[in-house]
């Protein structure tokens, strides 16, 4: 990887890597072996978390959700009706089939949702498709690109999954317009079809299937990920690069291994990846104030396990290649890099808080302003 100012290679930054990763004697050490316990407790953590709150049987688990548990049905999943009253008192790992498509006002269509998804969806592809085109497949090295790749394709599914969403809605709404004209109800089809028919208190409403946790799933993981790549990367990427243009890099020395992702040296290339990432963040903001997805804390414990996986992937990698680290904190020849990885790990918690008072500011607001109309997950 270099950096390059216009056809010049006089001025040409290549990280280097700090030791061989390939070498046995660099992964048995107590550092590494430090970093590794650091890794592991956190996806043991996650991982009980998941087990004991996720999904409509977690109140039978050990420890789970003390909420009374519902009359039990044969088999809870897709297609089957969830018997328990309401919305309150629910366990927090129940998600139910209207919220992954269902706007969080009744007075919001469900497709205006589909169509922002699916803007937001084509506009997101389309900056994948060139940045991978001007940059090649190394993008896929970053966490910042894993988080956008997982950005594009919660759009994608949300897309799929609102066109379902408002195919059933649809179709509900056809079938009731002659129910109400049997009954001697005025039926006005405008106000009722911008009008979900959904009721949180109906004691009837459908648990989620497969796609539809991945999608609530997605969604807290890239809305926790995107606080950390702003407070994390692009502050210093931004101060790198504008000291570099304008000379020698202020901090940098032959060492610094700050992995950015232009590969041919121009200021568009540098302006697409904030461009992009901008982007990213605003859609991001856009969605979370139209849903009707929930954000339970536990499911953070999928954003531990997301970062994990990015980990032990640069791990694999660094022992099959002797390659530099895309971010200095990774690097496991530091004698605090168990430092590096324990306040990386730390600093992801506050990140997930952040987004947490975010939702429920949304969910104060929406219940002061819009009380008649207002959706709570």
């Amino acid at each position: 990887m270099r950096f390059t100012t216009g056809g010049s290679s006089t001025r040409t930054y290549e990280p280097m890597a700090t030791a061989d990763t390939t070498d046995l004697h660099y992964w048995p050490h107590w550092r590494v072996g430090l970093c590794a316990l650091w890794v592991l407790l956190c996806m043991a953590v996650a991982a009980y978390l998941i087990w004991r709150h996720e999904g409509p049987r977690a109140e039978r688990r050990p420890g789970g959700a003390s909420s009374p548990p519902p009359p039990p049905p044969a088999r809870v999943g897709a297609g089957q009706r969830e018997s328990a009253g309401g919305a309150k008192g629910r366990p927090p790992g129940v998600l139910y089939d209207d919220e992954a498509w269902r706007p969080c006002l009744r007075d919001i269509h469900p497709a205006w949702l589909l169509a922002y998804r699916l803007i937001s969806f084509f506009v997101l592809l389309s900056l994948l498709i060139v940045i991978v085109i001007s940059d090649g497949g190394n993008i896929f090295y970053y966490y910042t690109q894993w988080t956008f790749i997982l950005v594009t394709i919660y759009f994608g599914l949300g897309t799929a999954l609102s066109i379902y969403g408002c195919s059933k809605f649809a179709e509900e709404n056809t079938i009731a317009a002659p129910t109400d004209m049997e009954l001697g109800t005025n039926y006005n089809s405008s106000s009722r079809a911008t009008k979900p028919s959904f009721d949180e208190q109906d004691g009837a409403r459908e648990i989620a299937g497969f796609w539809g946790y991945l999608l609530q799933i997605i969604y807290q993981v890239k809305e926790a990920a995107t606080p950390p790549n702003a407070l994390k990367y692009y502050p210093l990427e931004n101060l790198f690069l504008v000291s570099y243009w304008d000379g020698t890099p202020a901090f940098c020395n032959d060492n610094c291994r700050f992995a950015l992702h232009i590969r041919r040296g121009s200021r568009f290339a540098f302006q697409l990846l904030i461009g992009m990432h901008s982007v990213n963040a605003v859609f991001l903001l856009g969605e979370a104030a139209l849903n009707s997805l929930r954000f339970p804390w536990f499911r953070l414990a999928y954003f531990f396990l997301w970062t994990a996986l990015y980990v032990i992937f640069q791990w694999i990698v660094h022992a099959a290649t002797p390659t530099w680290w895309p971010y200095p904190f990774l690097d496991l020849s530091s004698n605090f890099s168990p430092l590096w990885y324990l306040a990386v790990a730390v600093m992801q918690i506050p990140c997930y808080v952040v987004f947490r008072l975010v939702i429920t500011l949304k969910h104060h607001l929406l219940h002061k302003c819009f009380s008649g109309s207002f959706v709570r997950g």
